[in-house]
């Protein structure tokens, strides 16, 4: 299941999956765009190691990623339930 975690100031969607049983949580983030209809990316916790990226810039993904990191603790204990 995903899990919808908040939505940034700029419109994207953060949301993650359950804890998995390698205590991995799978984080996706996606931003409604013009052109392209979604910008999105995809990142695992707690290794914090990108999947995925189309649409984000270098300097959009790693605002992101602080976001994720900041708040891994919470997507954590969230996923647990």
């Amino acid at each position: 299941m995903i899990y919808k975690f908040m939505t940034t100031e700029d419109n994207a969607e953060i949301v993650h999956s359950e804890l998995k049983e390698d205590g991995t949580v799978l984080v996706y983030v996606e931003k409604p765009d013009i052109k392209d209809c979604f910008h999105h990316m995809r990142c695992s916790i707690p290794s914090y190691s990108i999947k995925e990226v189309l649409g984000f810039s270098e300097e959009e993904t790693q605002r992101y990623m602080d976001v994720i990191k900041s708040n891994s603790h919470l997507i954590m204990e969230s996923s647990k339930e």
